[in-house]
């Protein structure tokens, strides 16, 4: 695993002696296991970031082995990132788990109930029938194994253009996923959408898809896939 990388979070706090800040900030910070790579990791720092939450982001490349070793399986079993320590030492594996987490008692995650459950049924169409497909495509390329599963390539397309399908249904008369605003439902598609092109996918094709992407893009604390920094807590120092 590479060193944890930590950037400024921007804010200062005053009252106590910045030496005391910095040690309980670094005692209590969240610690995300995570890939550079990948979009499942990207929505949880996306939404960290959103939210302002201090973390530490700590790079174990999954092309190495690195998520299966008996230090990282001790944390996760099931072996994959991204995984969230928290403060408490306790671990929580699955992104859109630490999404709905995170997002609790804030305005990305609704109230009611019904609104809470569409958010779920978005986030499972998102694990379920999007994810295997734009995901899958972009990660055999990225890998250079497409030639190794050109047999299985038809149907990841047909797969991941039906979810982009779906999408654009439901995008064509509302602006957001869910309600009026946008919530982790939108974070959770928003990860790999935004990069299928990476797969072979025309977003071109899909235009309320693509203008939801630039709204999403435009909400306050967002940060690109290439954000690979951790948060730091207020008075901390970039490192």
């Amino acid at each position: 695993m590479r060193a944890p990388e930590v950037a400024q979070a921007g804010h200062t706090l005053r009252r106590f002696p910045r030496g005391l800040l910095l040690l309980l900030a670094w005692a209590a910070m969240l610690r995300l296991f995570d890939y550079f790579e990948s979009g499942n990791g990207y929505k949880v720092r996306l939404l960290l970031h959103r939210l302002g939450i201090p973390f530490e982001r700590i790079e174990c490349d999954i092309l190495k082995g690195e998520t299966r070793t008996p230090s990282f399986l001790a944390r996760n079993p099931n072996g994959r990132i991204p995984l969230l320590e928290l403060e408490s030492g306790e671990s929580l594996a699955e992104s859109n788990a630490i999404l709905w987490y995170l997002a609790e008692g804030t305005p990305l995650l609704p109230a009611d109930p019904l609104s809470r459950a569409r958010v779920l049924q978005w986030m499972f169409f998102e694990q379920y029938s999007h994810e295997p497909y734009v995901a899958v495509l972009r990660f055999w390329t990225f890998a250079g194994r497409l030639e190794e599963n050109a047999a299985q390539v038809p149907a990841k397309r047909d797969g991941g253009e039906a979810a982009l399908a779906v999408m654009e249904g439901h995008l064509a008369d509302r602006d957001w996923f869910v309600g009026d605003a946008c919530s982790i439902a939108d974070i959770a598609l928003y990860a790999y959408t935004h990069v299928c092109e990476d797969g072979g996918f025309e977003l071109s094709r899909y235009p309320a898809v693509s203008a939801w992407l630039d709204r999403v893009a435009g909400q306050p604390g967002h940060v690109p896939i290439t954000e690979l920094s951790g948060l730091a807590a207020p008075g901390g120092a970039a490192s």
